[in-house]
């Protein structure tokens, strides 16, 4: 209800301040609600949908394989009024994915390709008058061999996901017939310290038959809103024609840099007018005043000096929301990525909304953006000429935004072929030459019509990009490095960049992207590689940010990703959602957040990296490593009111040994002026049998513990059996490497507990938990973990081969409890679906002190099990 009066709100008030002067005066209305949308090619069942609108948001996070990717239909009918028909009219359309047909009143007016960048169609000529007009948009997301992207780690979501507005201006106004730009450039000359000069480049439009007499008046404002110059300048333009002419303004002197730190902005007015000084047209911009280089020995440079640009990518989708995001959550993530301290956001990899690009002019932050060249070129007239004019686009929609630094065309694009073992080493060459032969026209577009930005393009961890030569085309190279997470270890990161400069000493560098997944409800004291714990997470970026601050030659990095983000085909611990985020999909923090707060903010920031939702597990454990992030220099800890020790920070982390005590625990951190305080339920189990706890849960086969939020419950980690306890009496952790901690990177289907499932131990015929006497309610989890549909991916970055239909082996075996049988002739792959989350429950009485003890008897082949979860009965 609060959107449908949002959008009527926006109508009435863009009407009421044009109504009196519909004639002359150029007006936008935001036509998002009230439109008809359909997938049934019959086109006889529509519904109601506002735009924003996707109609991915659910399909690609379904336990069905792919989401639907093709056409859908969206209608809209649009009134307007006798009174404004001597203006012109445009309908304007901010993100339709990926290929649109606009028609009005049943005619054709244009075709655009590309879901990422705006789009413009003059539809005067179709309208009619004070009546209703039929508005109808064919939109395709099918995968088409000539429109980038063609394959990517992300989610292509269908639809008009962002604003449409239908634009009426006069008949001479401020054109918007060049690639639907504002019709405006703004350029810079002589920006110093000492003074800055101001150039702008303007197209007016005249579609009257004959010549017409305009006058445009540029004024430069302070941030205070005060004028300091303005420029005038009369023109004569010819009919049925479109007038350029460049304004320069005198150097400004001492003029406020715009810098992340201080983002200074004056503001840009152009207001066009007709013979009797009436405004026909008016628009205005931010301007800012601010110069930036790259040096391959000394990185990035902002207004002459070294500066070290340290922030993240971001990906526009939102849990609930796919692509079809309400801009205030969008805006939020901008505030959460300056709040996080970051000066440079990598807009991937695609051109976002423009209302993000404002915001980063407004709170500084550096931005670079690019066009979704990904993966791999298709070598066609069709595809290079999409991606020519896509850049084109992007380019001048974007041109004006002075937060704006860097512009990119192109992303890991040698990655598909890589990984493509059928290609004819003939193929492969072919590939490189017209892949460097896009690269190098889209580099010449990009610094012919972008003189005063960086030029960009991000590379995987592979020689080839140096052999062909691809990697020397832009001014600044961003590699995309994953090394302790898809190669080799942490360490090999700073082995990596030393042996570029020292082999590239001329060329500039940065990392573009970096992490590993992490699951907020995966934790362990023992983390490691791949195994989606936060503690993994911290130690990576902890260390990339310190080897990358040791190395003057490299420019910055920017962490892969802020938040987690839709990737359909991906089987993490939350499927079809890479989790490389720094927040959740939801853009609640991870811990790691609060420590890049830590490192990279002025303001008092202090964090214990506790969840209190989360019940700790300590077994046989007489004190728990806590994280403190702070950018203090000391803290006093405090554990149930008493004081526990004094801690020192270095690069914003200290850690404490905790020695909780059984129950609830007050946890409480000051440093100077902050205090923090949490309050953590804590399990201490010396003794399963002497214990006091209800419910026990175990994460059979993993050495990280997950928190299952239905069950509100911990499941600890797996461990050899000793008395007491439990644990495992036999078997191996399945597909379990030191590079490899997941188990099964797939998703399971019928759970959200793949935490659990994912993770399994294989040939294990007895495990023991030696709980007290008493009846209970057991739950054994399983799932069939061979895979059958070859769905890795190459995202996985390794060279394992899947398992063929050959290697499968057959696995059937009894289940038995206390020797009492459960189930027998257990054979999942014939009865459940690939990858299913099966659940097994028993009541059963222990007595005789005897435990519990399960038994998987094979049948054939070997048993697998997951997980157990035990819950007294009252």
């Amino acid at each position: 209800m609060k959107r449908k009066v949002t959008y009527i709100a926006v109508i009435v008030v863009t009407l009421m301040s044009t109504a009196f002067s519909f004639q002359l005066t150029a007006q936008t209305t935001i036509i998002n609600s009230g439109w008809h949308f359909t997938l049934d090619s019959t086109k006889t069942s529509w519904q109601t949908v506002n735009i924003p609108h996707t109609w991915n948001k659910l399909d690609a996070f379904d336990d069905e394989r792919g989401y639907y990717r093709g056409l859908g239909w969206y209608r809209k009918q649009v009134f307007i009024s006798a009174e404004k028909e001597n203006l012109v009219h445009y309908l304007h359309f901010k993100g339709v994915n990926q290929e649109a047909n606009v028609y009005v009143n049943g005619n054709f007016v244009g075709n655009h390709k590309g879901g990422y960048t705006a789009f413009n169609f003059n539809i005067t000529k179709w309208l009619k008058f004070d009546d209703y007009n039929l508005i109808e948009v064919e939109v395709d997301n099918s995968h088409n061999e000539n429109i980038p992207p063609l394959d990517a780690d992300f989610t292509f979501y269908g639809g008009i996901y962002r604003d449409v507005e239908l634009i009426s201006v006069p008949k001479q106004h401020l054109s918007l017939n060049d690639f639907a730009s504002n019709g405006f450039y703004v350029d810079y000359y002589n920006v110093s310290d000492e003074k800055g000069g101001l150039e702008v480049t303007i197209l007016v439009d005249n579609f009257e038959n004959s010549q017409s007499t305009n006058q445009l008046q540029v004024t430069i404002s302070n941030a205070e809103g005060n004028i300091i110059q303005t420029e005038k300048k009369k023109l004569k333009i010819k009919g049925n024609s479109t007038e350029s002419l460049k304004i320069k303004f005198p150097e400004i002197s001492n003029p406020n840099l715009w810098s992340p730190e201080n983002p200074y902005l004056y503001n840009l007015n152009i207001s066009l007018t007709d013979s009797k000084d009436k405004v026909l047209d008016e628009k205005s911009t931010h301007i800012a005043f601010r110069w930036v280089s790259v040096d391959a020995n000394n990185g990035f440079y902002l207004n002459g000096k070294p500066y070290k640009i340290i922030g993240v990518n971001r990906h526009q989708d939102y849990k609930g929301y796919g692509n079809a995001v309400p801009m205030h959550l969008q805006k939020k993530d901008i505030h959460l990525i300056k709040n996080m301290g970051s000066n440079v956001i990598r807009f991937a990899h695609y051109p976002h909304s423009q209302e993000l690009y404002k915001l980063c002019d407004e709170l500084g932050i550096l931005v670079w953006s690019e066009i979704p060249i990904v993966n791999i070129v298709t070598n066609t007239p069709e595809f290079f000429d999409t991606s020519l004019k896509m850049q084109e686009e992007h380019l001048k929609q974007y041109y004006n935004f002075p937060s704006v630094v860097m512009f990119g065309y192109m992303n890991e694009i040698f990655l598909r072929m890589q990984f493509n073992r059928k290609l004819t080493e003939e193929s492969r060459e072919a590939m490189k030459l017209y892949t460097y032969d896009l690269a190098k026209q889209l580099e010449d577009l990009t610094r012919k019509k972008a003189p005063n930005r960086l030029t960009v393009m991000a590379l995987h961890f592979n020689e080839i990009y140096n052999e062909t030569r691809i990697a020397d085309l832009s001014m600044l190279i961003g590699w995309n490095l994953y090394f302790g997470w898809y190669n080799g270890t942490i360490p090999d990161l700073g082995i990596f960049l030393d042996d570029q400069h020292k082999r590239f000493p001329n060329r500039s560098i940065m990392i573009s992207e970096y992490g590993p997944g992490a699951d907020v409800n995966v934790s362990s004291t023992t983390p490691k590689k791949y195994d989606y714990t936060q503690e993994y997470q911290l130690m990576l970026h902890k260390s990339y940010y310190e080897q990358v601050m040791a190395r003057d030659f490299v420019a910055g990095m920017t962490a892969w990703n802020f938040a987690d983000f839709g990737s359909e085909f991906r089987g993490e611990t939350i499927p079809h959602v890479n989790q490389k985020g720094l927040v959740q999909y939801d853009r609640e923090p991870k811990d790691v957040y609060y420590w890049y707060q830590s490192v990279l903010r002025e303001e008092p920031v202090l964090h214990i990296a506790l969840n209190e939702k989360h019940p700790l597990n300590m077994i046989e454990e007489n004190s728990r490593s806590v994280s403190v992030f702070s950018n203090q220099k000391e803290a006093k800890v405090y554990l149930n009111d008493q004081m526990l020790t004094a801690v020192q920070f270095e690069r914003g982390l200290a850690t404490v040994d905790v020695p909780f005590k059984d129950g609830k625990n007050q946890l409480k951190v000051v440093a100077n002026t902050e205090e923090v305080n949490k309050t953590i339920q804590v399990y201490k189990i010396d003794n399963l049998i002497t214990s006091d706890i209800d419910r026990f849960a175990i994460n059979i086969g993993s050495h990280f513990s997950f928190y299952d939020e239905e069950n509100e419950i911990t499941f600890a980690p797996d461990r050899n059996y000793s008395k007491n306890q439990y644990g495992f009496l036999n078997g191996t952790a399945y597909n379990i490497t030191k590079d490899h901690n997941q188990g099964i990177p797939n998703n399971v289907k019928n759970t959200e507990k793949e935490g659990v499932f994912q993770t399994m131990r294989e040939g294990c015929t007895d495990y023991k938990v030696d709980i007290p006497n008493g009846y209970y309610k057991i739950t054994l989890y399983f799932v069939e973990p061979q895979i059958r549909s070859n769905v890795e991916t190459i995202f996985n970055l390794t060279t394992k081969k899947e398992l063929s239909e050959e290697s499968i082996k057959q696995r059937i075996f009894d289940i038995y409890l206390n020797e009492e049988l459960i189930q027998s002739n257990f054979n999942m792959a014939n009865n459940y679906p690939d990858k299913y989350g099966i659940t097994v429950e028993a009541l059963l009485k222990i007595k005789n002190n005897q435990g519990l003890h399960i038994n998987l008897r094979a049948l054939e082949g070997e048993t697998v099990i997951s997980g157990v979860l035990i819950e007294k009965m009252n």
